[in-house]
């Protein structure tokens, strides 16, 4: 058995069956684990591969070197650990944990036994997102001024694992942190609502800080019938657009005319899938030692600042409660 043939995938639930497609695809998908068993009945049709519900059975398996965890946000921490003390590499989609410190030992943890550990911080692989990455680089918008994020639609199911900053959020943070080449400074601000009356916070704002004084809004809701998935970079020399909702011409590049007017430059980029390319990578991380674009520390990174955020929104409410007291 090669080393290609052997990842598991715990969780085939809404997200992780477009993962074991992918992983199907490009010929990795060994083991799928699952507690519904009519979700297994469903993978075992589709790919033959084995199939089991005893997560203990699966890390235990010397035939599988890598896990790849797809289940609710509250069990990444245990799942992962559990995988990476049994010798495991193991990729877990976002957020990597729920706290810092859990992230944190985790990060050392796979340091620590060598094993390779990936976040599924997804944009950082989308093709669109790397051609922005590189005009920055070049330095075709400028100097940097600000960036705008939100990332809006319409979504009940999450609460019950999340509020819509764990849900949403790591996508701005990893993706602003990708093409910038900087990890987040800190929290400036955050503000959220609870629009159901649960607690839940369903729209947020967060405003944060990059290095070298490059502010940054993030907007995020699970209240907006309209879906937006919209990221706006300013340069002092040209604006960047990514649209992701729109099926062509996600990316394009504003300037401003000497006259006044406006200039739209549409741009190029690869139509590869995003997930795909993301899988493909973490088979090619595992094979080589190299650390992964989404690396542990930057899954770290991300759930520091959604921790901070947080809490800035805790003492904002108390703040404002104190207010009408």
């Amino acid at each position: 058995m090669t080393a290609k043939q052997n990842i598991a995938l715990v969780g085939c639930g809404s997200w992780g069956k477009n993962l074991a497609r992918n992983l199907f695809n490009i010929g990795v998908l060994h083991t799928v684990c699952d507690a519904d068993p009519k979700i297994l009945d469903v993978v075992k049709k589709t790919y033959k591969v084995n199939i089991c519900v005893n997560y203990a059975d699966l890390i235990s398996d010397p035939n599988i070197k890598a896990v790849i965890i797809a289940t609710p946000t509250h069990t990444h921490y245990s799942l992962a650990r559990l995988a990476l003390l049994a010798g495991k590499h193991v990729y877990v989609e976002k957020p990597l944990a729920r706290g810092y410190l859990q992230a944190q030992e985790l990060n050392h943890l796979a340091s620590v036994k060598g094993l390779t550990l990936m976040v599924g911080h997804l944009l950082v692989y989308h093709p669109a997102v790397n051609c922005l990455r590189q005009m920055i680089f070049r330095g075709e918008l400028g100097e940097i001024r600000f960036l705008n994020s939100d990332r809006r639609n319409f979504n009940q199911q999450a609460r019950r694992d999340n509020n819509v900053i764990w849900d949403l959020a790591p996508h701005d943070i990893s993706m602003m942190s990708y093409i910038l080449g900087l990890e987040p400074a800190g929290i400036i601000n955050a503000c959220g609502w609870s629009t159901n009356n649960d607690s839940v916070i369903d729209v947020a704002h967060l405003d944060l800080n990059f290095p070298g004084d490059i502010p940054a809004h993030i907007h995020n809701s699970w209240i907006d019938p309209q879906k937006q998935v919209l990221l706006t970079v300013n340069g002092s020399k040209k604006t960047a657009v990514l649209n992701d909702t729109r099926t062509e011409n996600k990316l394009e590049l504003y300037s401003i005319n000497d006259d006044g007017s406006v200039t739209v430059e549409p741009l190029t980029y690869s139509l590869d899938e995003p997930l795909r390319l993301e899988c493909e990578h973490f088979v090619h991380c595992i094979e080589s030692g190299e650390a992964p674009r989404s690396d542990g520390a930057s899954g770290y990174q991300v759930v520091k600042i959604l921790e901070e955020a947080e809490q800035k929104m805790h003492i904002n409410s108390r703040e404002l409660a104190l207010r009408f007291v």
